[in-house]
């Protein structure tokens, strides 16, 4: 399974609904994931750009981009960033991998 980090920004109608009907909106958005064959593993409602954040566990890429596109669909959010994780082990493999990739910048 792969990790990923997904950020949403609701839009000004969802913010008006979940002010007027205050809600933890985790078991909602766990149901869909599990439905797509993932786990939501953890949730949080921040600040800043983004008002939500999820890490959710994807049996891989069309999945997470499913689970992306069904609630950017849904017209609640006005923003919605899927990041992948890679583990430390997955990160140290990646840069390993780039080092012998044998590729060289523009001048060199």
């Amino acid at each position: 399974m792969a990790q990923f980090l997904v950020q949403v920004s609701y839009s000004p109608e969802a913010w008006a609904n979940l002010v007027n009907n205050p809600q933890n909106r985790i078991p909602a958005v766990s149901a869909v994931v599990k439905k797509l064959g993932g786990k939501l593993l953890h949730g949080w409602l921040s600040f800043g750009d983004y008002d939500t954040a999820v890490i959710i566990d994807m049996p891989d890429n069309i999945s997470a981009a499913a689970f992306a596109a069904a609630i950017a669909g849904g017209g609640a959010c006005k923003s919605v960033k899927t990041t992948p994780l890679l583990s430390p082990e997955e990160g140290v493999a990646a840069m390993k991998k780039a080092g012998s990739s044998g590729y060289q910048p523009v001048g060199k």
